[in-house]
Order: structure tokens, then sequence, then C-alpha cells
């Protein structure tokens, strides 16, 4: 049991890379492919180089990336970057040209909107499933993170930079409404990857400057379940001190909390923010 519990987190990280690189093929082939959305890095340039040589694009990528991988192994990490980073590689590139003979290469639909959507948001799913694995799918994310390291370009302009080359060639070869589709591809393919990475995981943060702190945080405290942190300010224009309460909600308990504050303290001042994770007790768990 304990041995399980030991290699459990390495299995589940395969899981999901294999899970991932699946979701990617299959958004290739349905998607993708058909619409002639050539969306930047390895499998964008893949693409451009089949449609003039009708070479086995898995074959291609699993090419594209050796020197990339090299790369990456010198500059990323060495050992813990590679073995994950490999298997996502490898596992796409064979499902890529393996998939191709069993999935219509017509895909599902001929209109460019819904390929453009439906093929960002499972490959942005099958990305997001493969950094949740602690892996990297190659091509764009070695060449932006190497840039980041080398250069000290921010990961989303290195990013821009490396899958930008890749829609202007698609532009010149397949015509500007492809490449402009290809844009949005990759834009919401970005986000759906990150909300999978992340979850929902948006919580709201409130600063509440009370003249009955000790009442107020109890009732938080009792009624929502919320931890409450005291703080003391002091006001800049009155220089008085004034207590101040930081808690954390989710985002369907703001209007408790509001309703709370109004019956115990209406003359309180609160501000509502936003915050982009929140970990520890009454969250998500803190972990490595």
């Amino acid at each position: 049991m304990n041995k399980l519990k030991k290699i459990w987190p390495v299995l589940r990280d395969y899981m999901f890379i294999l899970a991932g690189a699946l979701l990617q093929a299959i958004s290739l082939h349905i998607f993708l492919l058909p619409a002639r959305l050539a969306n930047g890095g390895v499998t964008g340039t893949t693409m451009l180089i089949n449609h003039f040589t009708g070479w086995p694009i898995g074959i291609m990528i699993l090419i594209g990336n050796i020197p990339l991988f090299i790369l990456g192994w010198r500059f990323l990490g060495g050992k813990s970057f590679a073995l994950k980073t490999a298997v996502a590689v490898l596992v796409y590139a064979l499902l890529v040209d393996f998939l191709a003979t069993y999935l219509p290469t017509i895909g599902l639909t001929d209109d460019i909107f819904l390929n453009s959507l439906y093929g960002a948001i499972v490959s942005g799913i099958g990305y997001g499933l493969v950094y949740r694995g602690q892996g990297t799918s190659g091509g764009s994310d070695i060449l932006a993170r190497i840039l980041n390291n080398w250069k000290s370009i921010p990961v989303s302009q290195s990013y821009l930079m490396v899958d930008g080359l890749v829609l202007i060639a698609a532009g010149l070869v397949f015509g500007p409404k492809q490449a402009l589709y290809a844009l949005v591809t990759l834009y919401v393919s970005g986000i759906v990857a990150e909300t999978t990475l992340e979850g929902s995981s948006i919580v709201r943060t409130a600063m509440i400057v009370t003249n009955r702190p000790g009442e107020l945080s109890s009732q938080i405290m009792k009624d929502m379940n919320r931890g409450v942190t005291m703080l003391t300010g002091k006001g800049a224009y009155s220089g008085e001190a004034r207590d101040i309460l930081y808690c954390v909600v989710i985002r369907s308990e703001v209007a408790r909390l509001k309703f709370i504050i109004n019956e115990i303290d209406p003359q309180a001042f609160m501000v509502i923010g936003q915050a982009h994770e929140a970990l520890g007790e009454g969250f998500k768990p803190l972990v490595k």
C-alpha cells in the first residue's frame, strides 16, 4: 500500500500526459488539418511541409523536436525536464500518424469557425493535461522557455515570436483567412490549457475597515467557516488607528459576506478584490 502511495503521483502524471497527447492528436485530425489551421509551433510547421510534400506529420513532429529536445536538456533542467517531455512528444507523434488511418480526413464540419473554436478547446485541454502531468509538448514550449532563460524575454512574448513566424508562413501558404483563424485557435487554446491546468481557482479577497472587528470576525468565522486575519492600520487624514479585517472567500460567498457586514457594521468600508488562486486551509491544498 505504501509503495503504491509513493508511485501513484508518478503514474498519475504519465496518465495526464498520455491523455493530453491523445486529445492533441484528435484535435489535429478532426479540426485543424481539415480546416488548414496551422496554429504555430512544430506542429504548424509540419502542416506546412506536409502541404507541399505529403510527408507523415507525426514523423516530422518527432524529427523537428529532436534538436529542440537537446536544447531543452541543455538549458531547461536536464533529466527532470527530459523524460516527461520525451514521452509527451513521442506519444503525440505516434498517435498523429496512427490516427490518420482511422479518423476521417474531411473532419466533422467544413465551417472554419467551428473548426477553429473546437480545435482550440480540445487541443487546449490536451495541453493542459500534459502540463498537469508536469511535462511539456515540446516545440514552442521549449523555444519560448529557452528565450526566456537566455535573453530574459517574457514567456508570453517568446510564444508570440515563435508562433508568429509560423502564422505568417501559414498566411502565405493557406491564405490570410486561415492564418487569422489560426491566431484565434492559438489564443483560445492557451486560455483553455491554463484553465485545465489550474482549474476554476479564482477567488475573492475582502479588506474590511471596521469599528467592530471582534463581532464581525467572529460572525464570519461562525457563519461562513472562513478564516479572518486582523490587521492594524492608520487613517492618513484622521491619524486614528483603524482595525482592518482580511479574508478570502469564493465568488458565491461574496453576497453572504456583504450581508453579515451590513448587519453588524453598516458604516464599515470594504474593498472586494480578485485573487488568482488560494492555497491552504479551506481551499486547495498547498502541495509541491
